[in-house]
């Protein structure tokens, strides 16, 4: 599974009160979530999203609450993969399950740049990150388990689930 695009950065311990505030939970849509996805670091990103699939931050990425609305809100605003060097763990399991593929990778998070682009193959565990003067580096990281791979292709642990009871059927 190969995921990429161009690069937003964040800094470290983005929490998920800053990925989607508090005070617009009541929305259920992502694809209306997505006006709101890290606003809490300021009005222009929800805009800055809409060009940058690819959300790179650094250490204890999602700490804070387990809103559920965080990843989503990401995923509604059409980001495809966050690479951060340290995500908060249950974070990292919400993104999978809302079919948000992460990486963790310290290495990977340092390097990347706003404006640089990555592809990402997840099951092999490799990421090549593209500067925006055209220099490129691979990066090696902890490949998903096939059974996170699953679920993310599927669109997240509800449509996998609801897949595995149709294909019992």
């Amino acid at each position: 599974m190969t995921v990429g695009g161009r690069i937003a950065t964040l800094g470290d311990d983005i929490s998920t009160d800053l990925i989607y505030p508090g005070r617009y939970l009541f929305e259920r849509d992502p694809a209306r979530q997505a006006a709101y996805a890290l606003s809490g670091l300021g009005a222009e990103w929800p805009g800055r999203l809409a060009d940058c699939p690819v959300v790179v931050a650094g250490e204890n990425f999602g700490c804070g609450s387990s809103r559920e609305q965080a990843p989503t809100s990401l995923r509604g605003a059409g980001v495809r993969l966050v690479v951060a060097a340290s995500f908060a763990r249950i974070f990292f399991r919400n993104c999978i399950n809302t079919g948000l593929p992460v990486i963790q990778s310290a290495e990977l998070s340092r390097a990347a740049s706003d404006g640089a682009t990555l592809a990402a193959d997840l099951s092999r565990g490799t990421a090549t990150l593209r500067a925006p003067g055209g220099a490129s580096e691979t990066f090696a990281f902890a490949p998903l388990p096939a059974e996170l791979i699953a679920i993310l292709r599927d669109g997240g642990l509800m449509a996998r689930l609801a897949r595995s009871r149709r294909a019992r059927a």
